[in-house]
């Protein structure tokens, strides 16, 4: 048996223990991989793990040439009305919710406004303090479709069809643009193979897809988002922790999470158990790997 089968029963059981409301697990340690199913594979939104696929999007871009991150959006976005201090907010800010925009998250965010974007860059700019939004990443994408097009059909070509991935239909706003930091909806193993080209470093069956720098800023150079462990640091849409960790993380025990050459996938419906779910996995990990 594996080190990756013994730790994805491990992590069942700690699963089955908790009352965690787990749908699927794959777990990818080196070149093993393991599953287990609790529901039907069926395409769920993985929530805030969409940040990190359009992080993915404006690496993509930014490799191309078409986009630099570093660039104040306005430059993009010229007909945009942006509030003060807003001409200084690049892309890397937004993706990195450090743009100091105050415009937090609500259930009704995408229909509040008739343009969400709009309403997000005129708004005054605090400096470089960290507020979580959906609006943010929206904006982003907003800003990344003005050079290359529709952002979903873009990620279709240049991400999700290379590993293996098809039919992708993202919830959409009323303006006909990804919702971005959510709303999209994927199979556990088709999650899970975004956290393995992640874990890879951008390499995926041989062929460079993304420049490796972009999955490491995704976890290093974080920002201070908080705190909380496990919430105190931010890179490009990548949490610190649990631990030694690091993660994507969505809404409802949505998970990909990674340690050294491991990476565990998880989808779920279990939003107040998702923290120490991702504690007990990474316990694990800790248990299984070898030491370095």
């Amino acid at each position: 048996m594996s080190v990756a089968h013994t730790v994805r029963d491990s992590i069942v059981e700690a699963a089955t223990l908790s009352g965690f409301g787990a749908h699927g697990l794959h777990v990818r340690i080196g070149d093993a991989e393991a599953e287990h199913r609790w529901t039907a594979d069926v395409r769920e939104d993985v929530h805030s793990v969409a940040k990190g696929v359009c992080v993915l999007g404006a690496a993509l871009a930014a490799d191309e040439g078409l986009v630099d991150v570093d660039e104040p959006v306005v430059a993009s976005l010229p007909d945009f009305a942006h509030g003060e201090g807003v001409d200084e907010v690049t892309l890397r800010h937004l993706l990195t919710m450090s743009s100091g925009i105050d415009l937090p998250w609500s259930e009704t965010l995408m229909t509040d406004w008739p343009d969400l974007a709009r309403e997000f860059l005129r708004r005054p700019s605090r400096g470089r303090v960290f507020q979580y939004s959906n609006a943010s990443t929206y904006t982003a994408m907003t800003a990344l479709a003005a050079r290359v097009g529709d952002v979903g059909e873009y990620l279709d070509a240049r991400l999700f069809a290379p590993l293996g991935i098809s039919d992708v239909a993202w919830a959409r706003c009323p303006n006909g643009r990804i919702e971005a930091g959510g709303g999209l909806p994927l199979r556990t193993n088709e999650m899970a193979r975004i956290g393995l080209l992640i874990r890879d470093r951008g390499q995926w069956r041989g062929r460079r897809l993304v420049s490796p720098e972009w999955i490491d800023a995704m976890h290093e150079d974080a920002v201070v988002a908080g705190e909380n462990p496990g919430y105190d640091r931010y890179g490009l849409a990548g949490w610190g922790g649990p631990g030694p960790a690091w993660r994507l993380h969505g809404a409802y025990g949505q998970l990909l999470i990674f340690l050294d050459d491991a990476v565990v996938t998880i989808s779920a419906n279990d939003h107040a158990g998702a923290d120490a779910m991702a504690a007990s996995v990474v316990a694990i990990l800790e248990d299984a790997l070898p030491t370095p």
